[in-house]
């Protein structure tokens, strides 16, 4: 899932550098990642994983980081599951 999710920073995030040289937990809007760049971003995100990011998680702490993007990723498969 890591792997897919920094594929997709790359992709939409605009970054300055690779997403493989940010770390997990590292602040992506200190990295370059804009507003405009984070619904991009979310919108990737959950045509790839098959989510749809319910409203309390769209704000700025669901995309702080990779790490972030996962664990929202991990609660709405662990909610669809369910």
């Amino acid at each position: 899932m890591l792997d897919t999710i920094r594929r997709l920073v790359d992709e939409q995030g605009r970054l300055s550098k690779a997403a493989t040289a940010i770390g997990d937990d590292a602040d992506l809007y200190a990295a370059g990642l804009t507003s405009f760049a984070a619904v991009q971003l979310m919108l990737a995100l959950e045509e790839t994983f098959d989510v749809e990011f319910p409203d309390h998680m769209l704000n700025r702490r669901s995309f702080s980081s990779i790490s972030a993007i996962a664990g929202c990723l991990h609660e709405l498969k662990g909610e669809e599951a369910a």
